[in-house]
């Protein structure tokens, strides 16, 4: 029996991506997933939010290994700044390992390609203190997995992301039978998906999406520009499939696809017909109506590709009368908003747009369905909803209350959370937290960034920034130069030169009251500067922009001390030209002499 099970929340709860959680028996911990999450618009400049690095600071020596269930950055995404500094091993799919080496190489081109395993479906690992096995599962992305960890108190098992789909090709089809031999050994605990919960319609199944997708290019008058995510394989593959039933060539663009493709064409979960493919040049010799373009990208960036298609600024390709846009993937609600402004610009463009969620109902994840069917198969004794936001949680609380679940034994937690296993009781319970806050990737930085800095960003973006330099002599306590006021997003200067004036004499005012009254000392002095320019800009203009006092000090008997020096040495280098201009004209008189001299002779 174990002294110790836990299950941590270390990310991907109450939130959509940054997946990562981890199983303890005893002194093993096992990381199941390591993703991350794109920024929404609040955390400006922020690249991507990765999980708490500090758990691996604290826990690090005790993890066993990261095992991943699928290719996608919400699952993959942190392990470039995880293997930076820590030397812990990496399992997955073929696909999977793959994908990771390219997100690992784009960060650390010294990568050690020893941390990484390939397993599959079939694997079975054993740890000292509990074995990890695998089971397929469908997904938008070949060789998904999920992970099935086996105690002395049962089976722990973590789905992914995933969805049932009977119709799925063989490389995306879920193993019903290996879910129902997990659950015949007994399952402690599930940590469902539940990112679609909320979903009352039924997916449509892979097949039917590949149907419309082909009936759109066999309808289609001229050009077919897709936009579609990158590691959508799935999606690709299906795109690739139209074009050839419909005679048409296609031509791949965006920034991450040559390599995802490249890769999965190689390792043989992507099929491309021969001759299918074509480069940049041939768009002039190809007829529009036989042209697919393949535009790809991380989230948002394909339908930024698109933005720049319609406006003429796309180095390649220009929206024009005739060209249809097909959405191939359905869009997450933070880039709603984005969709409708690309479409509005598509057609001002002259060209037409189709989006695949608005006609055919795709998700890569389960429905409530499908999580009320896991829940009938599995049977677990406690169920955690993880991968999704609060609602979804509770939502898949209610679901598996109607399946047949005690509402006491599911557990809705948020990141941090800790739920360690009492073997009397034989429930869990939440003990100490572990670290659950986010990482935030700033360029090369990695959590560098806090809510202080972001929120001077914030204030930025609203009130911009006022600059206050002045030039003071602190030993006569007084200013030496007039100070000099210029702002950045706060107000047009040209249009406000009383109030950059008023604000200068703030400014005088704050510094002579800090001269006469305080014992000089810089921040005081800086405080009281900034202070004061606060609350004038804010009565005066209602806004309240970062003030950056800029003070800085003359030393004035330095200064005189340079005075003198510079006029002592401009008198010696007078003096020395005054004694070789005379120098001079003695050796002409002389020369002069001599020469009277020899003519006499």
């Amino acid at each position: 029996m174990a002294n110790q099970l836990k299950i941590m929340i270390l990310s991907g709860v109450r939130e959509q991506g940054k997946d990562m959680f981890a199983v303890q028996v005893n002194d093993e911990i096992f990381v199941l997933d390591a993703g991350l999450k794109y920024p929404d618009s609040s955390l400006f400049g922020i690249d991507v939010v990765i999980p708490d690095m500090d758990f691996f600071e604290q826990y690090g020596d005790r993890v066993a290994g990261i095992f991943i269930t699928h290719g996608h950055a919400d699952s993959i995404g942190a392990l470039p700044y995880i293997l930076r500094k820590y030397d812990i091993p990496v399992f997955g799919s073929q696909l999977s390992i793959e994908l990771a080496k390219i997100e690992v190489q784009r960060e650390n081109k010294h990568r050690k390609n020893s941390l990484f395993h390939v397993i599959d479906a079939d694997t079975e690992i054993d740890f000292k203190n509990a074995s990890i096995s695998f089971f397929h599962t469908t997904h938008s992305i070949p060789d998904s997995l999920g992970i099935d960890v086996h105690t002395p108190e049962g089976e722990i098992v973590y789905t992914g992301d995933f969805k049932f789909d009977p119709t799925a090709a063989k490389n995306y089809h879920t193993d019903m039978d290996r879910l129902a031999e997990i659950e015949h050994r007994g399952v402690l605990a599930l940590l469902s998906d539940s990112s679609n919960a909320e979903a009352s319609f039924p997916n449509a199944s892979e097949q039917d999406i590949g149907n419309f997708v082909t009936n759109v290019f066999r309808n289609a008058k001229g050009r077919i520009i897709v936009a579609a995510k990158a590691s959508n394989l799935n999606r690709v593959q299906e795109v690739l499939n139209a074009a050839k039933a419909t005679g048409k060539r296609v031509l791949l663009t965006g920034r991450d696809l040559a390599k995802i493709v490249r890769t999965s064409m190689k390792l043989g979960y992507l099929d491309v017909p021969d001759g299918l493919l074509m480069r940049v040049k041939d768009l002039k010799t190809v007829p529009n109506n036989k042209t697919v373009i393949l535009e790809t990208g991380r989230m948002g960036e394909p339908l930024n590709s698109l933005q720049k298609m319609a406006k003429k600024r796309h180095s390649m390709i220009t929206i024009h009368k005739g060209d249809l846009v097909f959405i191939a993937t359905t869009p997450s609600h933070s880039v709603e908003t984005m969709v409708a402004e690309t479409s509005d610009l598509v057609y001002k463009a002259g060209g037409t747009v189709i989006q695949l969620g608005r006609n055919i109902h795709t998700s890569g994840h389960a429905t409530g369905r499908d999580i009320q069917l896991l829940i009938d198969t599995l049977k677990p004794k406690f169920l955690i909803p993880v991968i999704g936001e609060y609602r979804l949680l509770e939502i898949v609380r209610d679901l598996a209350v109607k399946a047949g679940m005690n509402s006491k034994d599911i557990y809705i937690t948020k990141n941090g959370d800790c739920l360690d296993y009492d073997f009397k009781k034989k429930r869990f319970y939440l003990s100490d937290p572990v670290p659950g806050e986010d990482t935030m990737i700033d360029g090369s930085g990695v959590g560098d960034v806090g809510n202080i800095v972001l929120r001077d960003r914030e204030v930025l973006s609203d009130d911009g920034i006022f600059i206050a330099v002045v030039t003071i002599d602190r030993k006569k306590k007084k200013i030496i130069a007039e100070p000099k006021v210029t702002s950045r997003g706060f107000v047009y200067i040209k249009a406000n030169r009383q109030l950059m004036n008023d604000s200068i004499e703030v400014i005088k005012k704050a510094i002579n009251n800090n001269f006469e009254h305080k014992k000089f000392d810089w921040t005081e002095l800086k405080q009281d500067i900034r202070g004061d320019l606060e609350k004038f800009l804010y009565k005066r203009t209602n806004r309240r922009p970062v003030i950056l006092p800029v003070v800085m000090e003359v030393n004035q008997n330095r200064h005189r001390a340079m005075q003198k020096h510079n006029e002592k040495t401009q008198n010696d280098n007078k003096t020395n030209n005054t004694a070789k201009k005379s120098n001079s004209k003695r050796q002409t008189n002389n020369k002069k002499k001599e020469n009277t001299k020899s003519k006499e002779k």
